[in-house]
C-alpha cells in the first residue's frame, strides 16, 4: 500500500512539474534576470518546452528502447511547442467569467502581468470555485472602499504598465481549498497574504524585478 502511494505521488509530481517550471521559470527571468513581461513568459515557455521534449523522449524510450534520431527530436519539439503555445495562449487571453466577481474584471485582467494571469488560469483548472475579486486599482478605488490609500500597492500599474497583484475570495470556502490556493501560489513563487479589507480574501503578488 505504501509503495502504491509513493508511485501516485511520483506521477503527480511528474504531471505538476511542467506547470511549476513554466511559472517559476518565468518568474526567475522576470525577477532575477530583469526580462520584460512577455520575454519572461517566453523564456519560461522555452525551459518548459525542453522539459516536455525530455518527457516525450523518456516515454518513447520506455516503449521502443531507443531515443530516436534527430528527426524524431524535431517532431517532438514541434508537437510540444504546438501544445504549449496553445495552452499558454488560452490561459493568457481567456479566463471564464465563472471565476470573476464581476464582468468588469475581464478588462482588469488584461492589465495584470502575464505571469500572474497565467498562474491564475492554471489554478482555475483544478479549483472550479475560484473567484477573482480584484485586480488593477486606482487610488480612488481605495476611497470608494473606505480604505486608506496605499501608494505602494502592487494593484497599481507598475513601470512596465502591468499590475502585479490580484485578490481572490476566501469567504464561504472550505479551509482545505483556501490552504491549497495559498500554497499553490507560494509553490509557484508568489507572495501571499491573507487580507480582510472589505471582505476576507487572499492577496497574491509578483515580486518586482531586481534590475
Amino acid at each position: 500500500m505504501f509503495s502504491f502511494l509513493i508511485r501516485i505521488i511520483k506521477w503527480l509530481l511528474v504531471l505538476i512539474l511542467p506547470f511549476v517550471v513554466l511559472i517559476r521559470g518565468a518568474i526567475y527571468f522576470h525577477a532575477e534576470m530583469g526580462y520584460g513581461p512577455w520575454l519572461s513568459m517566453i523564456a519560461g515557455m522555452l525551459v518548459t518546452l525542453i522539459l516536455l521534449v525530455i518527457y516525450m523522449t523518456v516515454i518513447h524510450g520506455m516503449f521502443s528502447s531507443t531515443l530516436g534520431g534527430i528527426k524524431a527530436f524535431k517532431t517532438r519539439g514541434y508537437v510540444a511547442a504546438f501544445v504549449l503555445i496553445g495552452f499558454v495562449a488560452q490561459g493568457l487571453f481567456f479566463i471564464s467569467s465563472n471565476h470573476l466577481k464581476s464582468e468588469s474584471l475581464s478588462k482588469e485582467l488584461r492589465s495584470l502581468h502575464p505571469i500572474v494571469r497565467m498562474a491564475v488560469s492554471i489554478v482555475t483548472i483544478i479549483d472550479k470555485e475560484l473567484i477573482v475579486t480584484d485586480a488593477t486599482r486606482k487610488s480612488s478605488d481605495y476611497e470608494k472602499m473606505g480604505l486608506p490609500v496605499n501608494e505602494r500597492s502592487l494593484h497599481y500599474p507598475q513601470k512596465d504598465g502591468y499590475a502585479y497583484a490580484v485578490d481572490m475570495r476566501t469567504k464561504h470556502r472550505s479551509s482545505f481549498r483556501n490552504f491549497f490556493l495559498q500554497n499553490y501560489f507560494r509553490l509557484m513563487g508568489f507572495k501571499t497574504l491573507q487580507h480582510s479589507g472589505t471582505a476576507p480574501h487572499l492577496h497574491i503578488s509578483l515580486k518586482k524585478s531586481k534590475r
